[in-house]
């Protein structure tokens, strides 16, 4: 259903990613999808694949630029080495200005890494109408929840030892500080619960759920 692109950030570069279009084409609602710490693995592929089947026209950049694993301790080493202020201010970006150039309106959603960078890009691009982030929390100094300035939804999961149940409530008191327009919602299930091809923590029943909750959030904000 996809294709290979390149788009340009704010700076000019080219940044590529992985494009879905929808029946609608370029008159569809838009959807950054931001991978998880693996790279732009065939199951990010599919993620968008699958909101496109929805309607929305779908884009995954790809931060890593073409970097994939599958081994935890290099998933974290190409995380700790993302230059994380530019993959926000540059390649989520230029994406959603991408999808926003034919006049639709755009959200972000990311999984994990990518639900970090969801709540980042909440604060730090102003283009974008609305998140959907999935067990990711940045560090305050990076973007401060309160500041968000988009409807945010978030996803988060009772057993994780990255984004705590603490961290997680610890962020739903910022965004209610903030007086942020959000749902936060929390699945008895692991890190990481909606990727079907990891069998250690995939929860079918929450991973609907929070899939079908999402669905509902974007046709109210798109």
């Amino acid at each position: 259903m996809g294709e290979m692109i390149q788009f340009s950030g704010p700076d000019g570069n080219s940044v590529p990613g992985y494009l879905a279009t929808p029946a609608a084409g370029d008159g569809a609602p838009g959807i950054v999808v931001v991978q998880e710490w693996w790279g732009l693995n065939e199951q990010i592929k599919s993620m968008g694949d699958r909101f496109a089947a929805e309607g929305y026209r779908t884009l995954v950049p790809d931060l890593y630029r073409g970097r994939v694993t599958q081994d935890p301790d290099e998933a974290n080493h190409m995380m700790s080495g993302l230059d994380w202020a530019g993959a926000t201010h540059q390649d989520i970006r230029g994406a959603v200005k991408y999808l926003k150039s034919a006049g639709q309106k755009a959200a972000v959603m990311g999984f994990c890494m990518g639900g970090a960078l969801v709540i980042m890009a909440g604060v730090h691009v102003p283009e974008l109408d609305a998140g959907v982030c999935f067990y990711g929390i940045p560090p305050k100094e990076a973007a401060d929840p309160q500041k968000i300035g988009i409807p945010l939804q978030a996803h988060f999961a009772n057993t994780d030892d990255w984004c705590t149940p603490d961290a997680v409530n610890a962020l739903e008191s910022d965004l209610q500080a903030g007086g942020v327009n959000h749902e936060l919602y929390r699945y008895d299930a692991q890190h990481g619960f909606v990727n079907d091809t990891r069998s250690d923590v995939y929860d079918a029943t929450a991973a609907s759920e929070s899939i079908e909750r999402s669905l509902t959030f974007l046709k109210a904000n798109l």
